[in-house]
């Protein structure tokens, strides 16, 4: 009786294959706030989000912990015309160099303004259609 060769794993693969959800590789703004003691608020980037959390980059170094509420441009206008904001409240799950991880427990979508009314706040946007 021969036995196969098992394929090497990297840590990666590993990481990969324990994951329960499927993450998506997203560049998006993103808002922060802190929620409960030690407030503090700031902005990023997505790096990846999922059904159950986000990691996103910040510039501020300081260690995040606790409940969380993260605003994420959305990348599609609502009609076509109504910008979008998804909104997720957590909690952060892990640091590591520039990122932070969290887990999301609630989220939503709300409107963030029509185009139309973003251009006339702010005449040097273009938001106009191919």
């Amino acid at each position: 009786m021969s036995v196969a060769p098992i394929a090497a794993w990297s840590f990666e693969d590993f990481l990969m294959e324990r994951r329960a959800r499927q993450r998506f590789p997203l560049a998006l703004a993103v808002e922060y706030r802190l929620l409960g003691k030690g407030r503090r608020r700031g902005s990023g980037r997505t790096r990846n989000i999922s059904s159950s959390g986000v990691l996103f980059e910040v510039a501020d170094m300081q260690p995040f912990s606790g409940a969380i509420e993260l605003m994420v441009t959305w990348p599609c206008l609502l009609d076509d015309e109504c910008a979008l904001k998804l909104v997720l409240r957590g909690r952060v799950v892990r640091n590591e160099s520039g990122g932070v991880a969290i887990e999301s427990t609630q989220h939503e979508f709300r409107t963030a303004g029509s185009a139309k009314s973003r251009k006339r706040a702010n005449p040097q946007l273009n938001l106009s259609k191919p």
